[in-house]
């Protein structure tokens, strides 16, 4: 341990709130979430007094820590925000006030964002499978280091700046994001006004090639996010495991969700996944001759689009799914080819200065975890 630091016990540097409020019937409270791995406290809806079995609420003040008993292990632990003093938590979220003559809000506040601090709740976790959880008593024996107080101060305004300078930049790669979709929506509408309109059905080809599954074979499995997050590796899995008819997705097919269409999930099959599997919940297709691939992505990825999905899919909650019929009429515009491939061209531009951006913020929040690490041994 660095000279003058040392490791104390949480209950020697922070005191149960006495913040207690009985419940009122008709009065609201709003609440308080504490998100996992750190990822810091939110504001829930609000909860009437009669609508909770709950004989008490703690009202939280800025600078109170708070936990979640089951998911603390999980970095469910966290310091209580300005924007959400004087809201509440159950008795579920066990409060205290930290003894800010020994111990600074702002250390604390990052060393809930660190491995090493979930890993020591984890410990002092018990219960059976999913319902591990720490007792408060238990919670206040956890261990943490504990420089003088000017050092804690200093090393947290050090990973304050740390911190937003990625607040800065995800702000700014959210202001990008906002700024591309406008911007692919606008270029659609002027398309919509120039060029004539085609179904599907004339510009989508079905992929239905069934695969010949193997028992002892290894096979990739694709899953779709929602809001056109991307084609991504869901798994390896077993050929004689898998339980139903499989068609091969193709490097630049189109796929789809038929579930979650509505939702925005589809994209290209990219290259690591050409000769993966998929159910037939996840309709495949190439463009014919009359359609570029990348132009029909930026087609697919417009409010138009996502629009024309919902007005596709039918069923009961839980269970709509996309009418593929419905789907095949739907019309995009359809340049000649030239006018597609300059489309294509100005977006892979925009999406290139946006994967700079992603870069900053992934070496960013690759970073800040090892610098946690070195922080609370003192190194940094």
């Amino acid at each position: 341990m660095k000279n003058g630091w040392k490791m104390v016990k949480l209950g020697e540097v922070l005191r149960p709130s006495e913040n207690q409020v009985s419940i009122t019937p008709f009065e609201n409270y709003p609440q308080i979430g504490v998100r996992l791995w750190g990822e810091g406290a939110y504001a829930r809806e609000d909860v009437l007094g009669s609508e909770t079995q709950y004989k008490f609420f703690y009202k939280a003040e800025k600078g109170d820590l708070t936990f979640n008993k089951i998911w603390v292990r999980n970095g469910a632990v966290t310091v209580i925000p300005e924007t959400l003093h004087g809201f509440y938590v159950s008795p579920e979220f066990p409060v205290y006030h930290p003894e800010k003559d020994i111990v600074s809000s702002d250390w604390l506040y990052f060393l809930t964002k660190s491995k090493f601090f979930w890993d020591r709740c984890n410990e002092k976790a018990f219960g059976t499978s999913g319902k591990n959880r720490v007792k408060p008593s238990v919670f206040l024996q956890v261990e943490i280091p504990l420089p003088p107080l000017t050092e804690q101060q200093r090393i947290a305004g050090r990973l304050a700046a740390l911190k937003g300078k990625m607040d800065a930049v995800r702000a700014l790669r959210g202001e990008q994001e906002k700024e591309l979709a406008s911007f692919r929506n606008g270029l659609f509408k002027q398309i919509c006004n120039i060029y004539p309109m085609a179904a599907l059905n004339e510009v989508l080809i079905p992929n239905r090639e069934v695969v010949a599954i193997e028992a002892e074979r290894d096979y990739k499995q694709i899953t779709v996010k929602m809001q056109h997050k991307g084609v991504i590796l869901r798994g390896m899995i077993k050929g004689g495991e898998v339980g139903s008819v499989q068609f091969r997705a193709k490097e630049g097919d189109f796929i789809i969700s038929k579930i979650d269409a509505r939702n925005g999930a589809m994209g290209l099959v990219p290259k690591e996944l050409h000769n993966a599997i998929v159910t037939n919940d996840f309709p495949l297709f190439s463009c014919s001759d009359k359609c570029l691939s990348k132009y029909f992505e930026f087609v697919s990825n417009t409010e138009y689009f996502d629009q024309k999905c919902i007005e596709s899919s039918e069923g009961t909650t839980n269970r709509v799914r996309l009418k593929m019929d419905r789907f095949g009429n739907i019309e995009i515009p359809l340049p000649p080819l030239s006018e597609q491939k300059r489309v294509v061209e100005i977006l892979e531009k925009m999406e290139q200065l946006k994967a700079v951006q992603a870069g900053q913020l992934a070496g960013l929040e690759g970073l800040f975890p090892a610098v946690l690490e070195r922080a609370f041994r003192g190194e940094w």
